[in-house]
């Protein structure tokens, strides 16, 4: 099997738009995107995995892998994501497609998603898909690298959500932020 850093850097390298990252994420990163959950989280979804540096974050803290569910477009990292997490759902579909394939609500979307470089009307919809799923409870998990929240004020607004801004992880290149949003 590829090692996940040469795999990233041969993806980043054929599409670095849809990979959007210079570097994998960090392990930090992944435990402070996936803090809070555990064995009781119920159904648990992740848009744009990537390499699995997440998936592998959710799994340790100790979410069964028949409660995760994985939506990614690039068709090596699913293959990646198939062999090294096997009993984990992973569909090659955008997040949009969620509502569909998601069966039940889920505790938790946990994002990778670049959602600030992509179209506003795409972002909506990837926002929207997450919340479709959710149970009422449920939160939307994404990080950023950014000064903002990766949601503008308005949709926030608009979407009825609340924000809790939480840790900045230095250890990543780049730092980055990770946000949770809930229904208001």
């Amino acid at each position: 099997m590829t090692s996940d850093l040469a795999l990233f850097r041969r993806r980043l390298l054929k599409n670095p738009r849809q990979v959007s990252a210079i570097a994998p994420s960090s392990r930090t990163l992944a435990r402070a995107m996936t803090l809070g959950l555990g064995p009781n989280s119920g159904q648990v979804v992740e848009f744009g995995p990537g390499t699995g540096r997440f998936t592998e974050a959710i799994l340790a803290r100790g979410v069964p892998p028949g409660n995760l569910t994985l939506f990614e477009l690039d068709e090596e990292f699913v293959d990646h994501l198939r062999q090294k997490f096997p009993g984990v759902t992973v569909h090659r579909a955008p997040a949009q497609e969620a509502p569909r394939l998601v069966a039940g609500k889920a505790g938790a979307v946990i994002s990778g998603l670049p959602l600030l470089s992509m179209p506003e009307a795409v972002r909506e919809g990837i926002v929207a898909a997450a919340f479709d799923i959710l149970a009422p409870r449920g939160r939307f998990v994404q990080f950023t690298y950014g000064p903002r929240p990766p949601l503008p004020p308005e949709q926030i607004a608009a979407l009825g959500l609340t924000v809790d801004k939480g840790f900045k992880v230095w250890a990543n290149l780049p730092p980055a932020r990770v946000y949770r949003f809930r229904r208001g």
